[in-house]
Parts: structure tokens; C-alpha cells; sequence
């Protein structure tokens, strides 16, 4: 008898509970979450379940101040019978954790994990922002004809633009302790995710050769005159550059993975403490400069060289370019708002990047254009600059300064997304460690000397044509989380590979994000061939189009996915209110 009742309950569900689950991404059956042992994988540091069975007739919502997995209230009708016979079908078996899509780097951050402050979230920003990037970005703007402040108000409004989804992209992090590939999950599918992950693994894997490079030009300028003259000296044609500066860069190569070895904690003990030396180094090349020309007047007095047209054709270009700077970030930002204290501390963190990235701009376009003044030519390598000052003293603590800015940007920004993505790839075979060494292996295979020959290639190529991929990628991210999902994520079926799972969608793949993610990205490919010289010419809408890329693919792929999205939501949902129709989760 009590079987029958348990079939009974299966085939024949109340159409509105029915309905009510679909709608938000469930599986069928009203008893998907049973019990949780106390030795389940993700009950540590979790209060234990309560003993009779809590069924949920809405999403699991982790609740970030207790780390439980709290569930609503079902009718009593239905939670006597399920816990009369918790087993009487296959179909309340647990969604329990495949040992596939997880380990201790993906598990969900515990209470006691989560120390970042506000300050320390600040810091890895300044961190990040003080490096030869940052300040090689600012002057090749004027470069290319800005005046100063032109190149200024691009940097900051490109920032003040992308802190939008920044925040948006670490609200999930720090509620729900999940890192970037596990979010993933959620809009692209349990098996779709190592998609994202991958795309945003290669581009952090080419810019940390493009720092490595940096840093090892830096020890290049220690070494001996007669080194420097050496036949080992001069560029190889099949190589691109030369023995002697691809052995620094291979040198510097090592020295970062010695801080990467230590993972998470030793990234924010090194961010922390080389936050206040970066910002006195900073200070003390602002005040040389401005002793050695005489005041800034050369920098106030450069002004533009581009007519009104000509400015305006490169500043939607050069705003996404900047934005793209650090679009690679706003994907996998989850991976360090995941330790945030509270979503206050991650908010006021990176509040400050506008700022920050502003306050340097003008040190890299101040230093820059002084040099003109002090040395005759404009130097706008800081690199190149240091070995013109001279000074045995000063070229050390220079080296030093830029070797740790190059460092604390590096590991932070691109080792950690590349080696969350190799572990979400496979978690028996890839650990953070190991996720990290190949990342650093990758950056070599970029040749990063070819990326930096010119501002050109360097703005335009290399940040314009990889926003086409990141852009996408991060307007499905918002746009699952915030209009699909409603911010309510079950964490237990992130980690299920059961079809039953809210994330499984078709064979672990969401097919509505792969559409949209294809689509967005299709229109700027055409541009970015003829960019690098592949296509001779293309029609000027295609150019438009691509000069504008990240823009362009983060909307086109953010609104197609919302109506392929709540197209198949529509679908489902008429088809649960008909009790003839089978369920198909």
C-alpha cells in the first residue's frame, strides 16, 4: 500500500507544484534533497541536517552567514509520506557530488576561509593596477595622438564601465563561496562550463607570458654591458628575439611560480604587503620626474594631434580596449570575492579601481612625457626608461620595484583563472599547483615579445580581438544569474552530473548559451582577420563592429540568450500544467 502511494506520487504530480518547480530550473520529484549525512563532502563546517526530510517546493538557497543549505516548506501531506518511505523509488535517491566536479579547490568556501576585508579586496586591486601594463596602456594612448587628459578620461571611463559588472560578477562569489568555473555551471551547463573556462584560461595564459616577458626585460637591464653586446645579444629571425633576453624572461618565469606554490593565501599575503611599497615606489618615480623636468609643464602642454573625426575613430576602440584590460577579471572575479567577509567588503574593494587606474595613468603619461624634457626623445617603456636613468642603486630598486609589480599582477589576474579552469577540467588530475604550472607553460607558447612590437599590435590586436571572447562570456554570466535564475543557485546540483539536475540541461550542455555565446562572437571575427592581416579588406560595418567588440558581443549575446532562455522556459512550463505529457528531468 505504501508503494502504490509512492507511484502514485511519481506519475501523477499536483500540476501547480509541478509548475512552481520547472519554473525554477528543479527536477520533478518533490523529494530531490533528501537527508544530508554529516559526512557528505560539502557538510564540513555546516550545521547537520536536520532528521526528518525537508523538501523544497522552491531553489536551494545557500545562506552565506551559516553555510547551510536551507530548503522551504513543503504541505505536510507530501512530508509525511516522503518520510514515511524516504526509499520507496529510485527518484529520491541524493544528487550527490560527482567526484568529477570537485575537489578542495572547487568546494564552496567555509566560513572560516572567508577573510578577505574591504582593505585587502582594495589592495589586490592596487596590486593589479601598479604594474607595465597599466602604465605602457596609458602611453600609448598619446602614442597615438591623445593629449593627456584625453587618454586619462579614457582609462577612467573605460574602468567606471567595467566596475559595473565587476561588482555584479562578484555578488555570487562571496553569497555563495563558488569560484568562476563552477558558476559557470549554472548558465552553460555542468559539462558546457569547461567552455567558458577554457576561452578565459587562454587569454590569462597570454598575458602571463606578456608579464613574464616584462619582468624578464627587467633582470635583462641588470646584466653586464658585454652580455648586452654579446653575439648572444642579437635577435634570432626564427626565434623573434634574442638567447640572452628569452633566458631572463625564462628566469623571471621561474620566480613566479615559487609564489604561485603556495596558493590563495600566499597570493593575498603577497598582495597585502606589496600593495604600500608599490604606491611609495610609485610616488618616488613621480617625484623624480617632476624634479628632473621642472614641473609637469611639458606633460599639460602636449596636446592633441588628431582632428574631431579622427579622435572620435580612435577612442571607441581605445575604450574597449581598456576595458578589455580588465574584462578578463570581471569573469573570474568570483574567484577571489569567494573569500570576501561579506558583500560590503567586495563592493567598497573594488570601488576604488576607477581611481586607482586613473591615478596611475597619469603617473605613466607624467613620467612619460618628462622624459622628453630630461633626455631629449620621449621614453614611453618604463623598462627602457629605467636603463637611461642609470645608477647602480637606483636601476636595483627600480628592478625591484617593477619585478614585484609585475609579480603581484601576474599571479593575481593570470594564473589563478587559468588554474581554476585545468582543476574544473579535470579535479582528480589537476590540482591548483599543477593547473598554475601549465598555465605558465602556455605563456611561454604565446611568444609574448611579438605581442609587445608596437602599441598597435598591443592595443588593437591583442586587447580589442580577445574582448570578442570575453565579452559574451560575461553577459551570459549576468544575465543567467540575475534575470534566469533570480540569484537563486542550488549549490548541491553544481556539483551533480544526474540528468535530474537543474544544470545538466542537455547532456550537461546548455544549449541556449552556446548559441548565444557562437552568435556573439561570429560578427567581430571578420574584423579581427583583417586586423592581422589575413583578410585584405572587409566592409566598413564588419570594422565598426569589430572596433567596438567587446561592447557589440556582450550585449548581442546577453539579450539573445535572455530570449532563448525564457523561450524554453515558456516551453517547459506549458508543458508541465498538461499532466498528460511526461517529465523529462
Amino acid at each position: 500500500m505504501v508503494s502504490s502511494k509512492c507511484f502514485s506520487l511519481r506519475l501523477h504530480p499536483h500540476p501547480h507544484h509541478l509548475h512552481h518547480r520547472q519554473r525554477h530550473g528543479l527536477p520533478n520529484s518533490p523529494a530531490t534533497f533528501p537527508n544530508r549525512r554529516r559526512d557528505h563532502p560539502f557538510n564540513s563546517n555546516q550545521t547537520p541536517a536536520p532528521t526528518k526530510l525537508s523538501i523544497s517546493d522552491r531553489s536551494e538557497a545557500y545562506h552565506p552567514n551559516t553555510n547551510i543549505l536551507q530548503s522551504g516548506i513543503c504541505s505536510p501531506a507530501i512530508l509525511t509520506m516522503a518520510t514515511s518511505q524516504p526509499q520507496c523509488s529510485p527518484e529520491f535517491d541524493v544528487l550527490a557530488p560527482d567526484p568529477t566536479l570537485t575537489n578542495d579547490d572547487l568546494k564552496p568556501t567555509a566560513s572560516g576561509q572567508r577573510t578577505f576585508s574591504g582593505l585587502e579586496m582594495a589592495t589586490l586591486w592596487i596590486g593589479l593596477v601598479v604594474g607595465v601594463p597599466s602604465y605602457y596602456l596609458a602611453g600609448s594612448l598619446v602614442d597615438l595622438g591623445m593629449a593627456w587628459w584625453q587618454g586619462i578620461a579614457t582609462v577612467v571611463a573605460a574602468n567606471i564601465i567595467l566596475l559595473v559588472p565587476l561588482i555584479l560578477t562578484g555578488h555570487p562569489g562571496t553569497r555563495y563561496g563558488i569560484s568562476f568555473p563552477v558558476l559557470a555551471r549554472s548558465s552553460f551547463g555542468i559539462r558546457g562550463a569547461h567552455i567558458p573556462t577554457l576561452l578565459r584560461a587562454l587569454v590569462g595564459c597570454g598575458w602571463y607570458g606578456i608579464e613574464s616577458w616584462i619582468g624578464g626585460e627587467a633582470i635583462f637591464l641588470l646584466l653586464p654591458e658585454a652580455v648586452k653586446q654579446s653575439a648572444l645579444s642579437q635577435t634570432l629571425p626564427w626565434l623573434g628575439t634574442s638567447v640572452v633576453e628569452f633566458s631572463c624572461f625564462i628566469v623571471f618565469w621561474l620566480v613566479q611560480l615559487a609564489f604561485v606554490w603556495n596558493g590563495i593565501d600566499g597570493i593575498r599575503e603577497l598582495e597585502k604587503y606589496s600593495a604600500p611599497i608599490l604606491v611609495v615606489l610609485t610616488s618616488c618615480l613621480l617625484a623624480w620626474s617632476y624634479i628632473s623636468a621642472g614641473g609637469f609643464g611639458h606633460m599639460l602642454s602636449l596636446s592633441s594631434r588628431l582632428s574631431s573625426s579622427e579622435f572620435w575613430a580612435l577612442f571607441f576602440p581605445s575604450l574597449t580596449a581598456n576595458i578589455s584590460f580588465w574584462a578578463t577579471l570581471a569573469l573570474n572575479i568570483p574567484d577571489f570575492t569567494r573569500y570576501a567577509k561579506c558583500q560590503t567588503d567586495q563592493i567598497i574593494g573594488q570601488a576604488g579601481l576607477p581611481l586607482f587606474m586613473g591615478a596611475f595613468t597619469f603617473v605613466g603619461l607624467a613620467v612619460t612625457s618628462s622624459t622628453k624634457a630630461i633626455f631629449g626623445h620621449v621614453i614611453s617603456n618604463p623598462i627602457q626608461l629605467l636603463g637611461e636613468i642609470g645608477g647602480l642603486w637606483t636601476m636595483i630598486l627600480s628592478i625591484f620595484g617593477i619585478s614585484l609589480a609585475t609579480i603581484t599582477t601576474n599571479i593575481a589576474a593570470n594564473v589563478v583563472a587559468p588554474a581554476n579552469a585545468l582543476v574544473n577540467l579535470s579535479p582528480s588530475r589537476f590540482t591548483f599547483r599543477r593547473g598554475a604550472l601549465l598555465t605558465a607553460v602556455l605563456g611561454i607558447a604565446f611568444q609574448p615579445w611579438r605581442l609587445l612590437k608596437s602599441s598597435e599590435s598591443f592595443v588593437y590586436t591583442w586587447l580589442v580581438g580577445y574582448s570578442a571572447l570575453l565579452g559574451p562570456i560575461g553577459a551570459i554570466l549576468l544575465a543567467d544569474y540575475y534575470l534566469v535564475q533570480k540569484t537563486n543557485l542550488s549549490i548541491k546540483q553544481l556539483y551533480t552530473l544526474d540528468p535530474r539536475g537543474a544544470y545538466y540541461y542537455s547532456g550537461g550542455f546548455n544549449l541556449a548559451a552556446m548559441t548565444a555565446l557562437v552568435l556573439g562572437i561570429l560578427p567581430v571575427v571578420p574584423g579581427f582577420l583583417q586586423k592581422v592581416g589575413i583578410l585584405s579588406s572587409v566592409p566598413e560595418s564588419l570594422v565598426l563592429v569589430y572596433n567596438n567588440a567587446w561592447f557589440f558581443s556582450f550585449f548581442s549575446a546577453g539579450i539573445l540568450y535572455c530570449i532563448l532562455s525564457f523561450l524554453k522556459g515558456k516551453e517547459n512550463n506549458d508543458a508541465s500544467m498538461d499532466p498528460l505529457v511526461p517529465s523529462t528531468s
